[in-house]
């Protein structure tokens, strides 16, 4: 490939670039530091660094995730702290149980700063959203931000953009599941909130359903080697997508995720059109 630059999109809040293209850990990286799949996360993390990737997207309910992530960090061959845009969450009631949560995850993450703080899937989340405020004044945090995995929350997460002053908004999204157009996404461009997605592949059920069929002709003319890197492209094509987070811990699939996130002379940033097509090839299976 002549061009083999990551897409990138702008945090609207702040102007900072990230690569679309992250890493999430739900489950992936809930493994024992001393076991043989902490080697292969070390090759997962040191390829993802050298690709360009930069936001990996954690939470203390993901297990030994951050932990893990932290290990990782510390080692060699894993991209430099300084260059790695790190996500976590608060996940629990109260705000004293918030601060101690908040700090054990700076010290498994070995992070004195977090560059994305979210409170997870809403809990208690005027109280911890008082907290974040106060961090990012004081340097803790650089970003505010909340999230959830069901549509069912989709009008909460609005409510609190539209009146609460919040800098990301995580939340699921793919080809078979566009709810987030209705609202969430006119609602985080009219705020400028920056915009998650999680669950672009439906939790694999998506890629599942593809198995052993060919993709078609048009998108292999494309250069999409993959249904995963055809759904990963729809969620791309949108413009108010800042960054999607498919949970990986194989290096061969985050090579194909990555792929799919890389300019090329013939693969051009998706738009609308491709969009409906994949929706159209995926309806027609």
């Amino acid at each position: 490939m002549a061009d083999e630059r990551l897409i990138e999109r702008v945090i609207p809040k702040s102007g900072e670039p990230v690569p679309i293209m992250g890493l999430g850990t739900f489950r992936a990286f809930d493994i024992d530091s001393h076991s043989m799949q902490f080697e292969g996360l070390t090759r997962v993390l040191a390829l993802f660094g050298a690709r360009g990737g930069r936001v990996v997207d954690c939470s203390p309910m993901y297990g030994k995730a951050e932990a893990v992530l932290g290990d990782l960090r510390a080692g060699a061959g894993a991209p430099s702290v300084h260059d790695m845009f790190v996500a976590t969450k608060v996940w629990t009631q109260g705000r004293a149980e918030g601060v101690a949560q908040m700090e054990r995850s700076m010290q498994r993450l070995r992070a004195p700063r977090i560059d994305l703080m979210q409170v997870h899937n809403l809990v208690d989340v005027t109280t911890h959203l008082d907290t974040l405020a106060a961090w990012k004044d004081e340097g803790r945090i650089r970003y505010v931000g909340i999230t959830h995995y069901h549509g069912g929350a989709f009008a909460a997460l609005e409510k609190l953009m539209r009146t609460r002053s919040i800098d990301f908004v995580q939340f699921n999204y793919n080809a078979l599941d566009r709810e987030a157009e209705r609202s969430l996404f006119p609602a985080a461009a009219e705020t400028g909130t920056a915009v998650l997605v999680n669950r672009p592949l439906g939790q694999g059920d998506l890629v599942a359903s593809t198995r052993g069929k060919p993709v078609p002709g048009w998108a292999s003319d494309a250069g999409y080697r993959s249904w995963a890197q055809l759904a990963l492209g729809f969620v791309i094509a949108n413009p108010a997508v800042t960054c999607v987070i498919p949970a990986t811990g194989d290096a061969e699939h985050l090579a194909d995720n990555l792929d799919a996130s890389t300019l090329s002379d013939v693969r051009p940033i998706p738009d609308a059109a491709f969009a409906r097509r994949v929706v159209a090839a995926l309806e027609a299976l």
